[in-house]
């Protein structure tokens, strides 16, 4: 039982502190709800914690990781026929926010679920999130803690400004689950264990033309 719960269970006022909560969380759905409502295709926003998060227009340095690194991942698990990639505008329903992550991939079995009108989408298998200095409190806190909780197998979270990437990896334990994190620099390769044989180095995620001979490396190990 966590430590806030035993907290309440303490208190003498804890019923009243129960129906305050849940009074909150009912109208919390309501706006929830009215987000949907309000959400086009062209807006770029989240709803967390009860709150619409909008997302301002990325500089370059982040536009283009994120052109890199999806342009590799697509690729490549269309080819190996490993599932699906979404950019920028895939939004997930978690059990109590909604995010649209940078990148998203969803294995063949879990895509082939999905309908051609579908618009709201289940926890991916594995998440791409490149920082702002608007985002990256969120992506290493909420989102972090949320998706390790939805069961997301593996999460990068890149800076592209320091070229630096975080990766985590889902740990289960009994009484927990949590991101085991690995840091990985310039110099370094880093692999997916849930995007299986996709393995590049860090340095394509950031260079065009690094990132022209990995996609051709990763086309000629298919062959």
């Amino acid at each position: 039982m966590s430590t806030s719960v035993e907290q309440i269970l303490k208190s003498p006022d804890a019923p009243s502190q129960l129906k305050a909560l849940q009074e909150a969380l009912a109208h919390e759905a309501k706006q929830r709800e009215a987000f949907y409502n309000w959400i086009e295709e062209d807006t770029k926003a989240e709803f967390i914690n009860g709150h619409i998060i909008l997302h301002s227009p990325v500089r370059k340095e982040h536009w283009q990781a994120s052109d890199l690194l999806s342009r590799l991942l697509s690729i490549y698990s269309s080819i190996r026929r490993l599932g699906r990639v979404g950019v920028e505008k895939v939004m997930i329903r978690l059990t109590r926010n909604d995010y649209e992550p940078d990148i998203v991939f969803f294995n063949a079995e879990k895509a082939d679920t999905f309908s051609k009108e579908q618009m709201l989408f289940p926890a991916p298998d594995f998440i791409v999130e490149i920082l702002s200095k608007k985002t990256a409190t969120i992506d290493r806190t909420i989102k972090k803690v949320d998706y390790a909780a939805h069961g997301v197998q593996e999460y990068w979270i890149i800076d592209p400004y320091k070229q630096v990437v975080e990766q985590y990896l889902l740990l289960e334990k009994t009484d927990k689950t949590y991101f085991q994190p690995y840091i990985h620099t310039l110099a370094d390769h880093i692999e997916s264990p849930v995007i299986k044989g996709f393995q590049i180095p860090v340095r394509a995620i950031f260079e065009e033309n690094i990132n022209l001979q990995t996609l051709e490396q990763l086309l000629k190990n298919d062959v």
